[in-house]
Formats: C-alpha cells, structure tokens, sequence
C-alpha cells in the first residue's frame, strides 16, 4: 500500500475508543481519520472519508456493528472491516463475516498484537482462525446454499476450474485458517511462492481477500467436513 493505511475508528464507549486510538497512533503505519459511536456515524464517515480499514465494535446503540458492516459493505466492499469485541463467541463473529468483515479483534489482546492483526488484515494476510473457519464449513456443509453451491461447481462456468492443482492445494491449506508461512512450510514452497498464488487465485476467482477465499472455499463444497 502507498502511504498510511487509513483507519475509522466506532465504538460508543469513549474509553474503548481512547484505547483503540493510543494503539493505533504508535503505529506510523496507521492514520486515524476519523472516531464514531454508532453504525449510523460509521457509514456517514465512511461515505466522506473513504478509510482503507474499520475497527468496529460489535455491540454499539442504535445501529450496531453487525447491521453497520452489512451497510458499509453493500456501499463500499473495499473497505476492510475488523470486528472489535470483548468475547470470541463464535456466532457473532461468524454473523460479522458472512456480512462481509475481514477479521476480530479481542479487546484484552496487548497492544503489539494488535497492531500486527491491523497491519495483516490491511495486506490481506491475515489467516481465519482455525475454529471460525471450522464453524463456516460446518454452516455451509448444513446448508442448501451448499448443496447449490457444488452443484454449480460442477458445471463448466465455475471459475474454479481454471484454478492448477497446485493452487487448489494452497485454496484448501488458506480455508483451513493456515498462514502464508504454515502453507509454505506444508506444501515446501517459499512464502513469496505462496503469496503469488494466492494473488492469481483471488484474480481468477474475481475475490479480494482470505476471508471471502475461504467462504467461497466452504461454498463450492471443497473442503471435508471432517
């Protein structure tokens, strides 16, 4: 990325907020643009600034996070979005990416990890965690949406067939909320190899991150269950 990644921040505690913005502003990598208490204010500044990237609190008045990722994402889906919350609970955090957010942070997380999340999730390397992405295949391996999806699989348009045996091993290594490093080191590639599949892999499958690779992964029925 050219410059500093540009970072809204929304929560409606004002404390939350005070943390959130001394993490962020260590970071010569991070610019804040912009604080709101509410979804309502997210999309308003969302619309007139254009951040690269969103820490959103799930629980807010009004216009919670949830309802505000959908909105936001509908309108800009360049938009990188990241989950703030103080529990992992899986079915929120689940809601929060089938709507289109990038990633979660954990408010208790120390600071350091923190910014190295921010800065994976901005460059699109951030890896799904591996109990979430279970979670997924478990909802769509239960689903119609899945059943369709293989279905469609099938035929002769799935963009998936353009895809080489070697990037379908590193699609399914990515949905099971591997890193770059951990795929490279379990299929014995470089990560620079690694990094520029999974780049012509998001091009033929017209994807823009790991999270939206790895539902389309649940999705087309190509990963076991098991």
């Amino acid at each position: 990325m050219n410059g500093p990644i540009r970072i809204l921040l929304a929560d409606d505690h004002e404390h939350a907020l005070e943390g959130m913005r001394m993490i962020v502003s260590e970071d010569p990598f991070f610019q804040i643009v912009g604080e709101a208490s509410n979804g309502e204010e997210a999309l308003a500044l969302t619309e007139s600034l254009l951040p690269d990237l969103i820490l959103m609190d799930i629980n807010m008045p009004g216009m919670g996070g949830l309802e505000a990722v959908k909105a936001i994402k509908s309108q800009y889906p360049l938009v990188k979005i990241i989950m703030v919350t103080v529990s992992d609970e899986a079915s929120h955090l689940f809601e929060a990416l089938k709507k289109g957010a990038q990633g979660y942070l954990l408010k208790n997380l120390n600071p350091s990890a923190w910014r190295d999340y921010i800065r994976a999730v901005a460059l699109d390397e951030a890896p799904l965690n591996p109990e979430l992405a279970l979670a997924i295949l478990r909802e769509f391996s239960n689903s119609k949406t899945a059943a369709a999806a293989v279905s469609h699989e099938q035929g002769e348009s799935s963009p998936d067939r353009e895809l080489t045996p070697r990037e379908r091993e590193i699609l399914q290594e990515v949905a099971r909320g591997q890193t770059n490093k951990e795929v490279a080191a379990s299929l014995r590639l470089s990560e620079h190899t690694v990094k520029n599949h999974l780049k012509n892999i998001l091009q033929k499958l017209h994807l823009d991150n790991r999270v939206q690779l790895t539902r389309y992964a649940f999705e087309r029925g190509m990963m076991n269950p098991d």
